[in-house]
Parts: structure tokens; sequence; C-alpha cells
């Protein structure tokens, strides 16, 4: 038989027996092999074919991944015997020296030290221990069962991924050793061009890449839309604490398993709402079965509280206290809570893109929250850590005197306790040389997160903007206790919180779910389309025909927009979306015609000189930290004394001016900056129109390096654009054009007295549940019981 091309070998099968595993109009992909000797099934649907294949690129390959379910099969069994064998086979009497051994065999016990084998059990007394403790036995044959359980899936991911490494090399021609020096948006060229070659889904003859996107993010961007309407129950009102955010990786488990995969979800595939659940003719009963499941999931996770927690607190034991000893300023160290990665993420943003954009995000915000200084805490502080400091020495200076001092009772302990007081008090203590602008670094920080609340704008020396992003940007300890607490918050959280949101739960997914020809059901919200989901205040006014509950808050259709435009620049929007980057482009270019010319932006002003004087630093960076540096300067008095120094203008003009320079190729004078930033060949992948970051990363010579550039200045075009849309937004919102900080009257400042949401707070959807409705047809509404519960939630009408 003719030996046939790598990509050939994945041939469409359709077949009657398959049918209900894949979605309408999908095939399985089948590899046959030379000669038709045996075939095997890749891949039962799209959707488990591009996660897995994002997976095994993300993850390295398959040896890693693989390794790294090994790992966690012994880490899990290693827990479990190691806590079996701590608890039921030490004598800590003899390992305290509460009991005397006697080695002398002399009939009298002799105070001698203590070894390791003399505290530990015989193992036949340690197995008749294990045998007469009840609930030891239940507990050991509950991980058993687990253990298997994770057993058969590690088999099964096994050969799956298996299968996507053959298809890694045959098909996309990515040798195993040679995929670290590929880039995800090559990967994905390589599986659109492989469509157009062969048809793996029938239905389209070319996929782009939201194609791919929504696949992959189906149900990430359900929870992102959740949370943007503030429909997800993470708000706790506890005393004496106020309102807290709680969102724990238990309770982010429970939401996906309740409405995604697990029993009673609503969906009835992986890529197929239920049809019940996009008519609204029985929407009350709907709500009442979801009601009912979500009762029966919070008494499950009640019942199974105490084998969870106990489970959580031995891992937490395992995993962070050698940690803690070591470094015991590492639970003082902060990092992106999980609501902050949903409420800080775009639509159709994959896990490395978010995890990039932290990344960068997170120095900035560390400097701002650690601008915040207590004085009375400082004060207590010091004198803490000096008291405990001169214990610390004294100890230490014994111990080196004469080692016998280490065999006092608990010296040890105290050495290490006060060692952890010491870290903890200069924690802090705050630098006394190093002086922080908040609003700037707020700036900073807005630059890589893109996205704050309105109110945080000229309020970022207040407690309160630093106590909201807090919520985003939590304590590695408030983590920690966070998961601790999570088995006993959980179930009551779905109990009494996510219970009464059911009929709004239900509403949501029917009206915010739209079906794609060859993709299936997804979130309406990640089609990024301005016409259905627009703000008008984000400036898409005149072009969204969006209701105010049918708006996306906080800009998140906009930027989701052009985050996903600049990231994958060979993609093509629709009608309604291209003219919405067609109006900002218009509007970048005007502004930049009335603002200062980049390379006075670049210029080696004093502040921009320090600031771009370190050449370690990353270029792309340095581009945002002129326009934030331009703004700084525009409130200080070397304005008024040189004029050449800086030109004044708003901070949007300033963004738009390094925007609109990205793609030039050559200036009548150039900066030290700008010249490596031209030598360096980067342009804007959403100003130019012949060329593309793909089409240059697939054939240039310099490879992965030049990928990464690219990926970088396309990062720092989005931060651009972030603070760019804004400013704009902000003088929307604004009665006046906004002016530069030193122009800005303090009345106009103090002009709105009306209280401010929070941050996720529900008001928004709750004001508008009531208005008209996008989604399927309605029918015929159902009779209400009397007395019945839901009757004081009203009928929401759709329309088509």
């Amino acid at each position: 038989m003719a030996r046939f091309e790598p990509h050939q070998e994945y041939q469409r099968l359709v077949g009657d027996e398959f049918e209900e595993d894949s979605p309408p109009g999908e095939d399985l992909l089948v590899h046959v092999p030379e000669g038709l000797k045996d075939s095997w099934h890749h891949i039962k649907n799209l959707d488990n074919f591009f996660t897995r294949i994002y997976h095994f690129h993300q993850k390295n390959g398959f040896a890693c991944m693989m390794l790294s379910e090994f790992f966690e099969l012994v880490q899990f069994l290693f827990v479990v015997l190691f806590t079996t064998f701590l608890f039921n086979c030490v004598e800590y009497d003899v390992l305290f020296a509460n009991k005397f051994i006697n080695h002398t065999g002399s009939g009298y016990p002799e105070r001698n030290k203590v070894t390791l084998p003399d505290a530990i059990l015989p193992t036949e007394e340690c197995t008749t221990r294990i045998r007469n403790n009840g609930w030891i036995i239940f507990l050991l044959i509950m991980a058993v069962v687990f253990w298997i359980y994770r057993l058969v899936k590690v088999i099964c991911n096994l050969l799956s991924y298996w299968e996507i490494r053959m298809f890694y090399i045959k098909a996309l021609k990515i040798p195993t050793v040679e995929l670290c020096n590929y880039t995800w948006q090559e990967v994905q060229a390589r599986l659109i061009q492989l469509q157009r070659e062969q048809q793996m889904c029938i239905h389209k003859k070319e996929l782009t890449e939201l194609d791919i996107y929504h696949r992959i993010l189906r149900f990430k961007n359900y929870m992102v839309a959740m949370v943007n309407k503030s429909l997800l129950p993470v708000r706790l009102s506890l005393p004496f604490l106020g309102d807290v955010i709680f969102f724990s990786q238990g309770l982010k488990y429970n939401f996906e398993l309740i409405f995604f995969w697990g029993p009673g979800s609503l969906f009835q595939n992986k890529w197929n709402l239920h049809p019940k659940y996009k008519r609204s003719g029985s929407r009350l009963e709907l709500a009442r079965q979801l009601s009912r499941t979500v009762l029966m999931m919070g008494v499950a996770n009640l019942l199974l509280c105490p084998f969870i927690l106990v489970w959580q607190i031995l891992y937490a034991f395992f995993s962070y206290t050698e940690v803690i000893k070591r470094e015991p300023g590492s639970l003082g160290a902060r990092r992106w809570s999980l609501f902050g990665r949903l409420y800080l993420r775009h639509f159709n943003e994959l896990d490395h893109e978010l995890q990039a954009r932290l990344s960068c995000g997170y120095k900035p915000a560390a400097k701002y929250m650690n601008s915040f200084t207590s004085p009375l805490l400082t004060v207590i502080a010091q004198n803490l850590a000096f008291f405990s400091g001169s214990i610390l020495a004294v100890l230490i200076t014994l111990t080196v005197y004469d080692e016998d001092v280490l065999t006092v009772q608990h010296i040890l302990t105290a050495i290490t306790v006060l060692g952890i007081m010491v870290t903890v008090c200069r924690s802090f203590i705050p630098d006394e040389y190093m002086v922080w602008c908040p609003e700037q670094l707020l700036q900073c920080v807005l630059a890589h997160i893109h996205y704050m609340p309105d109110h945080w704008k000229g309020n970022a020396n207040k407690s309160e903007t630093r106590d909201e992003l807090a919520q985003l940007f939590q304590y590695k300890a408030v983590f920690i206790l966070e998961e601790l607490l999570s088995p006993i918050i959980t179930p009551f959280v779905l109990i009494f919180s996510l219970r009464p949101k059911s009929l709004e739960i239900i509403d949501f997914f029917r009206n915010f779910s739209v079906e794609v020809v060859g993709v299936g059901d997804i979130c309406s919200f990640a089609q990024m389309d301005v016409r259905k989901h627009g703000n008008p205040m984000w400036l898409s006014e005149g072009q969204t025909e969006a209701s105010v509950y049918q708006q996306a808050e906080n800009g998140k259709t906009e930027l989701s927009l052009m985050h996903f435009t600049i990231t994958n620049p060979q993609w093509h929007p629709p009608q309604g979306s291209s003219v919405f980057i067609s109006h900002l482009k218009e509007k970048v270019q005007y502004d930049a015609a009335c603002g200062p010319p980049a390379q006075h932006l670049l210029s080696d002003t004093p502040l921009c000189n320090s600031l771009l004087s370190n050449e370690s630093a990353n270029i792309p960076e340095n581009l945002i930290m002129s326009v934030l540096t331009h703004s700084a300067l525009l409130s200080s008095p070397f304005t008024s004394r040189d004029r050449a120094l800086v030109q004044p203008c708003s901070t949007a003009s300033a963004a738009a001016s390094v925007l609109a320079s990205l793609p030039l190729s050559h200036h009548p004078t150039r900066t030290r900056s700008h010249t490596l930033l031209l030598e360096n060949g980067a342009e804007s992948s959403l100003y130019r129109s012949d060329r593309t970051i793909i089409e240059e990363s697939m054939t240039d010579s310099a490879g992965s390096g030049r990928s990464q550039l690219l990926a970088n200045f396309a990062s720092t075009e989005m931060s651009l654009h972030a603070i760019y849309m804004h400013e704009l937004h902000q003088q929307t919102v604004q009665p006046q054009q906004m002016r530069s900080v030193s122009e800005i009257p303090s009345s106009i400042t103090e002009q709105s007295t009306a209280p401010v949401p929070r941050l996720g707070s529900p008001e928004t959807l709750a004001a508008h549940s009531q208005l008209p409705l996008g989604g399927w047809t309605e029918e015929a509404s159902g009779e209400v019981p009397d007395g019945d519960r839901w009757d004081s939630e009203p009928e929401v009408p759709s329309q088509v």
C-alpha cells in the first residue's frame, strides 16, 4: 500500500456507534497506520483533543506529565502510610524521654541517649494497634479506594497522552525534544494549517483561533462571566470582619461539579447545554431541580467534611512546615487569589496567558500593597524585633560556646520561635529610604491586570482601595487558612448562599448561552460581540444594542476583544467587532496627533533616564514606564520651569502616542530606547496590515527568541491599550474631560457623594434582573403553586 504523508494518517470515521460521544457534525479522529494492520481512536471529540494538545504543550511533553502523575500517586500513598505510622507505630513516651529504656539488661532502667529504633514499636505490636482501631481501618479503606481511582485515571491519561505525543510527532511534525522551543501560537498555527489539509472538524473548512479557544475554555468562560455579573455567592458577611471574599479550591470544584460535569449538571455532555435549560417555560421547575441538586451537594460536602478536613490539615502540614521553618517570611508573601484570577481574566484567555500577565503585575502590586504602613504597628514591630532578637542572640552565642546547651529542654523550640518572630516583625517595618507614589503604582498595576473598579481612580492612597486589592492579591497565609477552612465553610455556602440564586443561575445559562456550528453551546460573552454585550461607557457607544443586563461589567467585552486580537493577529473578527477596533484605531491616531511625539516620551529626562538606565530591563516594560512617568512629570515642579522637558498632555494622549509609534519604521530623531525598540524589529500586531507575528515566528531563523520578544511587545501593546481605554472610560464617566492631576480642581473630586458599589457586589445583576433578555424563544410559563418560595421571583421575559 502506498505510504501516507504524516498529516494524512489522521482520517475521519463516521459511525453510528460514535454519534452519542461526538458533538453534532463532528467525527472521531482515527489513526490509520501503514498497511491498515490496526487502528486506534485518537480522540472522541475535539473538546478533549484541543484541551489535551494544550496541556501537553504547557506541561512540557509526555515524560514530564507522566512523571508528575506518578509522583502524585506516590505522594498520596506516602502521606497516608506515613501518617498511619506516626499515629500507631511510634512510642512517644520513649521519644520524649518520659520512659527509660534498659540497654544493659541489668533490670534497672538507665538514662541513656534514646535512638530512633528504641521509639519505634515492633511490627507485630504496630499491626495489632492498627487492627484494633476501626477508624483507622475505615480511613485506610477509603484511601485505598481513592488511590485505585487515581491509578485508573493515570493509566487512562498515559494512553491518551501517548496518542497526543504521536500526533505532535507525526501530524504536527514537532519532535518531543523540540517541544519546549515552540510557543503555543506556533502549535496553534500548525493545527489550523492541518485543518485546511485534513478536515478535523467536518462543519468548517477552516478552523479559527477562536474555535480552538472556545473548546479549551468553554466552562472557564462561563465562570468568568458569572463572576463578572456577580452571580457566584463568594462574598460573605462575617462578624468583626465585615464583608470578605471566600473562594477556595473546594468551593470552585463544587461550582464546576454542579454547573458543568457532575450528576444533575446543566450540561448533558461536554459541549451541549441540556435542551430543557434553553427554554423558559419550565424555568421555575428547573430552578427547583437545581436547588435540590445544590442541597444534596451541600449535604454530601457536610458528610465528607471530617475526612476532607483531615486530609487538608495533613497535606498543609507536610507541604508548608519545612518551608515556614526555612523561610518564615514566606507566609507574608502574596499571591493572586482564585477570585482575583477569575475577576481579572479576559474572556478567551488561556492559562499561560493569564499567568504571564499576572506575573508581570506581581511586583507593582506588591510594591503598592507595601506602600501602606501603620505607624503604630511599625513601633510595636520594632520593639518586638528588638526584644526577640536580643534573646535569640544570647541563645545562639551560648550554643556556639557549648553545644550541650542544645540538650536543654525546648531550647531548639525557643530558637525557632524567636527566629520566626524576628522575621515576622521585620516584615512590618518599612524601608526608611523608600518613597512610593500610590497613584502611579496603581496605574502600573492596572497596566498588567487590565481591570480595576472606577472608584479606585484618584483614591489609590486610601485604605479602602488597598483592602479591595487585597481581595485579589492575598497573603499566602490567608490562602492556606481559606483552604483549611474550606471543608467547613463550603457546605454552608452551597446550602444557604447558592440555593437562593438557583433561578438567577437558570436564567443566566438560558440567556447567555449560544450554539455555534461545529463547536456546541458556549457562553455568549465569549464571542466578544460588542453589539450584543458591549458597554457604551467603554468606547462602544452607538455600536452596541445591549441592555444594561446584557452588558459586561468593567469593559470586559471590549478589553477581552482587544486582548484576543493582539494575542492572535491572524484572527479576523466579525463585522461588529471590526468596526469597534477600527474606531479605536482612529481614536488612537487622533489622540496621538494631539499628544507629544513618542521620541519626547522616550527622551532622556532625569526621571525617564532613572527608569530606563538599567540595560537588563525589559524594553517593552520601558514603554509602559515612559507613559506613566510622563503623567507623573505633569504634576512635578519641573514642568513649569522647563517646558522643553515635557509637553503637557493627558495620560491617554501619551499612551496613544506610544501606540501609534509602534508600527513606524523610522523617526526623524531616535532616543536610545526607541532605537533599541526598532532594532529588535518590534511592530504592533494591531496596527500593521502586511505581516503577522505568526508568519514571522514560523519563518524567522531566530526561532523562539524572536517569538518571545514579539510576545513581550504584544503584551506591552495590550498594557498600553488598557491604560488608554481606562483613561477614555474615566473621561466618559466624569462630567468633564479628564485633565492632568495638577490641573484638576478639588471640587471635581468631591462632586460624587453617591455610595460606590463594592468589588464583586451583586447590585448590578439584581437591579436589572427584570430587563429584557436575549436567548431562546419564550414558551408558556408554568404555574406556580400557592405559597411556593419562587413566588417572589418575577418572570424574566426573553427576546429572540
